[in-house]
């Protein structure tokens, strides 16, 4: 009796040690006696023990951090330029048959293309182009990693750092641009005024008397003002003759 007892308890465990739960976000890659047997779907699913071992791989989008790598840009400068990836496992057991581990592979492969691409451009198409260059990349990632089943959904570029010295002369840059476009506009401030008054002087000319009001306006504005000096107001007729005189 104890003798089936026991045989009873070595079955169980050994049924127990085979079941094995898949969630919904995995994929069981089965191997039979060192053989790859098949792909176990989400849900409670059965192995033999000790001749059948079950890999789970995680089929949910990845992102994986490429360090900062420093980059020689094709105009000889140097930044330090990192980005992240964003993979998704296709077909598990490649991912598991082709390469001991897909995500230190893909984020390898992934920074000898990060310092290809950006070491093949100059610093301003690195930094007004970086849509254009993370797209590079990730075809360049994408068509190496389809061999372990990975699907290279994005890539994008983080960060840009820039020596010191090139930040300097950017702000200068920078500033110097904004010191130009407020001379610019003060210029095209006074160009408008200056044709305003002009418009205004020769419509008053063509008016008879209208040079007249206009002073009588002015002369009235300054009535009003507290002042310690005195003007004296001449005749437009006499202005006029003196001038003439003192033109001979």
């Amino acid at each position: 009796m104890e003798f089936i007892w026991f045989v009873f308890i070595v079955v169980a465990v050994f049924i127990f040690a085979g079941l094995k739960i898949i969630n919904q976000y995995e994929r069981g890659v089965v191997l039979t006696l060192g053989k790859y047997t098949g792909i176990r779907q989400p849900g409670l699913r059965v192995i033999i023990p000790i001749f059948q071992r079950m890999i789970k791989v995680d089929v949910r989008s990845t992102p994986i951090d490429v360090p900062k790598q420093e980059i020689i840009t094709k105009d000889n400068v140097t930044v330090g330029v990192d980005a992240v990836v964003y993979l998704r496992v296709i077909e598990a057991s490649k991912a598991v048959l082709e390469t001991t581990n897909y995500v230190y592979a893909t984020s390898q492969f992934a920074q000898a293309a990060l310092r290809d691409v950006t070491g093949n451009v100059e610093l301003d198409e690195l930094l007004s182009k970086r849509e254009d260059i993370s797209q590079k990349i990730k075809e360049i990632v994408d068509a190496e990693t389809d061999k372990w089943g990975i699907d290279v959904e994005n890539v994008k570029i983080q960060n840009i750092e820039l020596p010191q010295d090139m930040k300097r002369a950017m702000a200068k840059q920078a500033e110097a641009e904004r010191e130009r476009r407020a001379v610019i506009i003060t210029a095209e401030g006074e160009k408008a005024a200056a044709q305003s008054v002009a418009d205004a002087a020769g419509m008053l000319s063509k008016v008879p008397g209208g040079i007249n009001i206009r002073t009588l306006q002015t002369l009235e504005k300054i009535s009003v003002e507290s002042s310690q000096k005195t003007l004296v107001v001449l005749p437009t007729e006499l202005t006029g003759t003196i001038s003439k005189l003192l033109s001979k």
